[in-house]
């Protein structure tokens, strides 16, 4: 039987719990609907995703569709948990994209389509809730084409929209597509032109642009009556590819989800690409080196997971065993570099413990909470016994905080989110440190240049001494430190878009008493490398100088277009730069960019200033300098080598001790 990965993506609210719910009960898994009104829907199984109604954790159930057993992913649709989305892309064979009949193509619609898009994945369209008061079909057609992609195949027509008796007619389909279809082809162009179009042609075509992402079918609907469900699943299964892999292949396997068992045992979600995965198979993961041995192996099929002894191509299994295992980790052969397809997150905010809350139990908790979502950094701050954590949004935080109080029993509350910034080079500085010079306490020569590097670029390590001039060891402790030294630049946020030069190196080597063993006070050791590296550094950092840089939103905001007065002083009192404004009769469109710290406090007032009617797209777009108030400050976590005197005091108490 064949495989099909198949993923639900939707803008929040648009009825994508819904259509899996509907999906499972056609397909026969289950014998009632679940409603997420009522919390009692088969994916959204945590306490917190019933009482809100939302889906917060992306969940995965199967169900056979005549020759193919779908794995059916369901994924948030709010853009505070887009790295759940983003997780389960790199695991899919195809999606159904659900658009709303009553609210047509949304922010998080338009977002999610353009990824589809970059990565190629086989999308079909399901504009859901005909049966819902204000349903629109050709005028949801013309947004989809308009803001989503031209290249879509209406696949039916709805009758009786906005009412109970709606339904979804199939047909034409690909006839009244030609246009879209003989676009990319030739061969099918060429039977237009001599009049040799035949059905089985056409559907041969829809087939295979649909696979490799060309075009994508559009089907109508409700999830609450069923209304054009079956032609969905006939599409489901006859467009859309089914997973592949060669089963007698070296093992390969991405893992996309990481949860913990009753016990607390880690249990990894993963996607078989290659090979074989048997029980008590030792295999590689990670980017480390790390081994384990698995344990426990459970299959999802016709339903449920049930205990298997072993996971093939293209399959989607639970995995115990693997105690260290990270969201993004390759099982066995990498099969690409795990790369995120959305942005980082752009804001920060402190937890802060309630009275009885104990702070290690605190750490311990949030660090769980971070394995399952590697989007959200965690930040420890020792000395003022703090940690901070990165969010996507106000939303996010709330779910943190409710996460916390359910699942562990920790009441807590937060500071003010504030932005998340960077740190750039303005210019090229340089320090050195010479072993046994000056006041320098370390057995190590350690001299560096930083350069600034093109936007974007990252960080670069180079050499600018021979390799051989030292121990290996001794280079590694130098490059390790550097890029965890440059987490906290001179105002403490992280630096990037750098080139780092080692420009002199040097050691003591190894020295020893007769019949004694090796003397640490008179060789080099990756402590002293480890030790000196921050502070020539922060001082070469100190020379070239950094520029704070806070991120910034591209947004787009649609309005009545009598209320364009009132919008734009509070646009500019939020230091929004509207950048092309368009009128309509009815509506105008403005876009532009604004703070990330300010995109909550726009999302507040656009309401009370539209009547209602205003609707926002916002996602991150760059980071740019910060040009107003203040150059805002983040609280080091480090020994601080900004400050030499306190940082030898520290380290060398440390590293003596």
């Amino acid at each position: 039987m064949h495989m099909l990965n198949l993923g639900i993506l939707a803008h929040v609210d648009a009825g994508k719990t819904s259509l899996t719910e509907r999906l499972l009960h056609s397909a026969g898994v289950i014998d009632e609907i679940g409603s997420v009104d009522d919390g009692n829907t088969r994916t959204d199984t945590l306490a917190l995703e019933r009482r809100r109604g939302i889906t917060i954790k992306s969940a995965v159930v199967s169900f056979p569709l005549d020759g193919v057993t779908v794995n059916l992913i369901d994924t948030p649709g709010h853009p505070d948990f887009i790295a759940e989305v983003e997780r389960v892309l790199g695991v899919l064979d195809g999606v159904v994209l659900v658009i709303s009949a009553v609210e047509g193509v949304q922010a998080q619609t338009r977002v999610l389509m353009r990824t589809l898009q970059r990565l190629r994945i086989p999308t079909l369209l399901f504009v859901n809730k005909i049966d819902r008061s204000g349903a629109r079909q050709e005028s949801v057609l013309r947004e989809i084409s308009a803001r989503l992609t031209p290249a879509i195949v209406p696949m039916g027509t709805a009758t009786g929209l906005g009412t109970r008796a709606a339904r979804f007619t199939p047909g034409p389909g690909p006839a009244g597509a030609l246009d879209v279809l003989t676009g990319h082809d030739d061969a099918l162009l060429s039977a237009y032109v001599e009049n040799g179009v035949t059905d089985a042609l056409l559907h041969g075509s829809l087939v295979a642009q649909t696979r490799e992402a060309l075009v994508h079918p559009v089907y109508f609907g409700s999830a609450a009556t069923g209304a054009g469900v079956a032609a969905l699943l006939s599409g489901i299964e006859t467009l859309l590819p089914a997973a592949g892999g060669d089963a007698d292949g070296p093992v390969s396997a991405t893992v996309f989800k990481v949860d913990r068992g009753p016990a607390g045992e880690k249990v990894a979600y993963a996607r078989m690409f290659s090979g074989t995965l048997r029980t008590r198979d030792r295999v590689p993961f990670g980017t480390d080196g790390a081994e384990g041995r698995i344990t426990g192996i459970s299959v999802f099929g016709h339903g449920t997971d049930t205990r298997e002894d072993s996971v093939t191509a293209g399959r989607i299994a639970r995995l115990t065993g693997l105690g260290d295992i990270r969201i993004g980790d390759a099982i066995g052969e990498p099969r690409k570099t795990y790369e995120h397809v959305f942005a980082p997150p752009t804001l920060e905010t402190v937890v802060v413990p309630g009275p009885d809350v104990h702070r290690g139990a605190l750490h311990l908790a949030l660090t769980q909470l971070a394995e399952q979502d590697p989007l959200i950094g965690l930040r420890r701050d020792e000395r003022r016994q703090e940690t901070s954590v990165s969010l996507y949004g106000e939303v996010q935080k709330e779910v943190v905080q409710a996460t916390l109080a359910d699942e562990y029993g920790l009441d807590v509350t937060f500071r003010e989110t504030t932005p998340l910034c960077v740190e750039r080079p303005v210019g090229t500085g340089q320090a050195v440190e010479f072993n046994k010079k000056d006041s320098n306490p370390f057995l190590a020569t350690v001299g560096l240049r930083v350069d600034p590097a093109p936007v974007g670029s990252g960080v670069g390590f180079r050499l600018e001494v021979e390799l051989g001039s030292m121990p290996y060891a001794f280079f590694k402790a130098v490059e390790d430190t550097v890029r965890e030294t440059l987490d906290q630049g001179l105002h403490g946020w992280q630096v990037t878009d750098c080139v780092v030069t080692m420009t002199h190196s040097g050691y003591s080597p190894r020295q020893s008493h007769a019949h004694q063993g090796f003397d640490k006070s008179m060789s080099s050791t990756g402590a002293d490398f480890r030790g000196v590296t921050p502070l020539v550094l922060i001082e070469a950092l100190r020379r070239a100088g950094t520029r704070v840089h806070e991120p910034m939103h591209r947004f787009r905001v649609e309005a009545p277009a009598d209320t364009l007065g009132a919008l734009l002083p509070v646009l500019a009192g939020l230091a929004a730069v509207p950048e092309t404004t368009m009128n309509g009769d009815d509506v105008c469109v403005l876009e532009g960019t604004v703070p990330a710290a300010r995109v909550h406090a726009l999302e507040q007032r656009l309401p009370g200033l539209t009547r209602g009617e205003g609707e926002l797209e916002s996602s991150f777009a760059h980071y740019a300098p910060v040009t107003h108030g203040t150059i805002p400050e983040r609280p080091r976590t480090d020994h601080n080598p900004l400050d030499r005197k306190e940082y030898l005091l520290n380290v060398t108490r440390r590293v003596c001790g």
